[in-house]
């Protein structure tokens, strides 16, 4: 092999890639100026969109629809595809406000009118919340109540009386629990510990 054919060879490999990166170069230009995607139709962007929010959890038509309009999807086009949500049981409010109130009453304890508030909140409509919060009666509401004060009544000892009434009917209420039943059940709470409650109402006229 002569002195030259080295010098040959590796002007010959320089030459190819510069050959390769020309033509990717002149493959890759067009593609990205005059080959752009046609814009997704409305309603398959509002379908995406609609299974995109229900993965992992359930949502409400009021949900679902703030959720569209958000990303500008016209109304109609989202009325038509909520509509054929709900028809194929994707969208139920009455299941959706019956969950939330067994999951919310038994996680965090909350009484009808904290649960009646939320579920508001989530666009659930009047008779749908009626009849979802009407599953918790007023005993078992009572129950709750009381499992809640003895679960919180243990850190409040050692404080003066009135300001332990206050901290559990306190309590209480913002777990939506009216003021008549959160004083009874407080009272008795305290006066199964040996504390004298005269005069107890008197912290919170009505």
């Amino acid at each position: 092999m002569s002195e030259e054919e080295p010098s040959r060879s590796g002007a010959g490999r320089r030459a190819g890639r510069r050959g390769r990166t020309a033509r990717q170069g002149g493959s890759s230009g067009p593609s990205r100026a005059g080959q752009e995607l046609p814009p997704q139709d409305p309603a398959e962007r509002a379908r995406a969109i609609c299974l995109r929010q229900l993965t992992g959890m359930p949502r409400t038509r009021k949900q679902l629809a703030d959720a569209l309009r958000k990303r500008e999807i016209p109304d109609e086009v989202a009325e038509e595809v909520l509509s054929r949500f709900e028809d194929v049981g994707l969208i139920n409010d009455a299941a959706f406000a019956g969950a939330w109130v067994e999951s919310r009453h038994h996680g965090r304890g909350l009484a009808r009118r904290a649960l009646a508030r939320e579920l508001r909140t989530n666009g659930v409509e009047s008779t749908v919340i009626d009849e979802a919060v009407g599953q918790l009666d007023a005993e078992r509401e009572e129950a709750t109540a009381r499992e809640l004060v003895a679960s919180k009544l243990r850190s409040t000892r050692g404080l003066e009386r009135d300001r332990r009434l206050r901290r559990l009917v306190g309590m209480l209420a913002r777990k939506g629990y009216g003021q008549g039943l959160a004083l009874r059940v407080v009272r008795q709470a305290l006066e199964e510990e040996g504390e004298d409650t005269e005069g107890l109402d008197e912290a919170f006229p009505d």
